[in-house]
């Protein structure tokens, strides 16, 4: 097949710079808004979240498990948002989801009535992973403070 005959179906490596650049910021906003949003919550009702911290065996530290939650959430999100040191903080965002995915998200270990829902969150931290793990290999894109 001639290169002006290729399959609709077919891999093309290239798009155009505009639509890439547009579609990784998209992305990037995205994936950022899920941290800021819940980093955000956590933050406003502070008390809550020393509590939950408490209730997943940070009985040594809640306060400062629901502070490391609110710099990663929040501050990372933000990050993420803005596209500065984009490589780091998803690296950054893919460890500290890894792990709460561990802790919290542990579906098989929970009653049916709460199976499905923990189920859920165990997979869509799943593909927030994979988000970070495409950040980490394009990077932010040219609308970023990055401007890779």
């Amino acid at each position: 097949m001639s290169a002006n005959m290729q399959s609709t179906n077919a891999y093309s490596p290239s798009i155009n710079p505009q639509y890439q650049a547009t579609l990784l910021l998209v992305g990037r906003i995205l994936l950022a808004l899920i941290f800021v949003w819940f980093g955000y919550l956590k933050l406003m009702n502070w008390g809550g979240s020393v509590q939950y911290f408490t209730k997943w065996g940070f009985a040594w530290a809640p306060t400062l498990g629901a502070a490391l939650a609110v710099i990663f959430e929040l501050g990372g999100g933000i990050l993420l948002l803005v596209g500065w040191k984009t490589r780091w903080v998803a690296a950054a965002l893919f460890v500290y989801v890894l792990v709460a995915t561990l802790i919290v998200h542990t579906y098989w270990t929970y009653d049916a009535a709460q199976r499905f829902a923990q189920m859920a969150n165990f997979y869509k931290n799943l593909a927030i992973m994979g988000g970070m793990l495409c950040m980490i290999a394009v990077g932010p894109g040219r609308y970023s403070v990055d401007k890779a």
